[in-house]
């Protein structure tokens, strides 16, 4: 885990533990998500992680999310969620090695779980669920070659901001991360939440 990573979870977890007013969600009940951003893919491999020789390749592209919000209370909510991903890669061609590549395009379906920061105008979360993807998964690196269009399963987990004075508005960064298929997609999004009840 990089240092970044593990300061921005420090500092979540810090304010989670640490503070009691509880504003966090944008309301109690029932609202809907809509968010965009810049979808990206790239490889990974629990055995090679590390290792010198494992090239970083990656792919970039398109994000669309909308969820279903059920607000349980404002400190916690569940989100199912339905998505698309879309990225390419070049994969360059260093030093006469083969055209390395990582691409998603995939129908993203599952269900989160939100923990919020209960901090004013913005609140820190972090979610994590269970997921399907179906589409047609690439990557192709030094240690892996897998290609197949199928249904796998991923695992989103998300970190972010809901800011404003209703926490309507959202920026944050998810992972999917797709074992089967030794990579994780994700986005950097921006999403507005509006109630439906």
């Amino acid at each position: 885990m990089n240092s970044t990573l593990r300061n921005s979870f420090l500092i979540i977890i810090f304010t989670l533990f640490f503070t009691n007013h509880t504003k966090a969600q944008p309301r109690v009940g029932k609202s809907i998500n809509v968010s965009i951003g810049l979808g990206l893919s790239t490889s990974y491999n629990i055995e090679n992680y590390g290792n010198q020789n494992e090239l970083d390749v990656d792919g970039d592209g398109f994000y669309a999310q909308v969820e279903y919000i059920i607000g349980i209370s404002k400190w916690f909510g569940i989100r199912p969620y339905a998505g698309l991903i879309l990225t390419s890669s070049d994969g360059g061609n260093p030093h006469g090695e083969p055209n390395y590549k990582v691409t998603t395009n995939a129908f993203l379906l599952g269900g989160k779980a939100r923990l919020c920061a209960p901090i004013p105008y913005v609140a820190p979360f972090i979610e994590i669920g269970i997921g399907t993807s179906v589409g047609s998964f690439q990557t192709f690196t030094p240690s892996t070659n897998y290609k197949k269009s199928s249904v796998l399963m991923h695992v989103p987990v998300n970190f972010g901001l809901a800011v404003g004075r209703k926490h309507n508005i959202e920026i944050a960064v998810s992972y999917f991360l797709t074992p089967a298929a030794d990579q994780f997609s994700g986005a950097m999004a921006i999403g507005y939440s509006f109630p439906i009840d």
